[in-house]
């Protein structure tokens, strides 16, 4: 059975934002990337922090990830905030990696390792 890899935040009920993780493949299938998302009424409460960090631990404790990344925008000062909060580092800065309604946009690399990985 293939583990579950998205998921919906919920606050009182309602969901109001998700999180998931996309493994890699061959050499890199025991890295994924991570991605979120939030509804705007909601920010800035710790929930998207609250959620990458559980989304880390399950990635790393039930589907034996060794490490995860992320890359927002470089000027995405909340998302990289929610990052470093739930114990992500920066790597580095993707210059001109990504373009968004027609304007190019660096990225920042930002990832955490699992300190008590093993292959088994």
């Amino acid at each position: 059975m293939r583990p579950h890899v998205a998921f919906a935040i919920v606050v009182d009920g309602e969901a109001v934002g998700g999180a998931g993780f996309s493994p890699g493949g061959d050499v890199e299938r025991f890295s994924a990337e991570v991605g979120y998302w939030l509804g705007e009424p909601f920010w800035s409460r710790g929930i998207t922090t609250e959620a990458v960090r559980l989304l880390s631990a399950y990635a790393f404790d039930t589907c034996r990830m060794l490490r995860l990344f992320a890359v927002p925008f470089a000027d995405n000062g909340p998302s990289i905030r929610v990052l470093e909060k739930a114990g992500y580092a920066r790597e580095g800065i993707l210059q001109s990696s990504a373009v968004k309604a027609g304007i190019v946009r660096d990225q920042a690399l930002y990832a955490l390792v699992n300190p008590r990985w093993s292959q088994k």
